[in-house]
């Protein structure tokens, strides 16, 4: 499988617009000190995500990301460029998420979505159903967090807005 570029702009796809076997690649986003602090302050605080100089004496040698933050990161590339801008219809879920290397500020962190299977919704036939393998890579292609997503779209054939 070879990277390759979304045909559709995001602004115009659809469920038939997402290939099984495909795999894409998006970012770049910087992962910086203040947000990794603020964000592990109100939902995370645990020592080696908010104090940078105590962090050097845990198991991490230094202040690390929260992996939910990690998350929120990815969350930001894979709907800025994955997800559609007309026909995204929300996930019920994902699974196997991993965080598999700890993020550390000054990172920079890339998305790379294989789409594993596209079927089309029996009981709702105007929208499909996107199983997609996620993988955040940092900027020394280590992957530090993978999860499986499912993902609902509208088709493009049988929407009223499409001509």
């Amino acid at each position: 499988m070879s990277n390759e570029t979304l045909s559709v702009p995001v602004e115009n796809r659809y469920f038939e617009d997402y290939l099984t076997g495909s795999v894409y690649e998006f970012g770049s986003i910087a992962v910086e000190q203040e947000e990794v602090i603020a964000f592990a302050r109100r939902f995370d605080p645990q020592v080696f995500h908010i104090d940078p100089e105590s962090a050097k004496e845990t198991i991490y040698g230094g202040l690390i990301a929260s992996g939910w933050h990690t998350a929120g990161l990815m969350m930001r590339l894979f709907s800025e460029h994955f997800l559609s801008k007309v026909a995204s219809l929300g996930s019920p879920g994902v699974d196997e998420l991993r965080w598999h290397k700890p993020v550390r500020p000054g990172d920079e962190l890339s998305v790379r979505v294989t789409i594993l299977e596209t079927k089309r919704s029996r009981s709702k036939p105007d929208r499909g159903i996107v199983n997609s393998f996620i993988e955040v890579i940092n900027q020394n292609l280590d992957v530090v967090m993978s999860m499986k997503a499912v993902n609902f779209f509208y088709c493009r054939q049988g929407n009223q807005e499409t001509s």
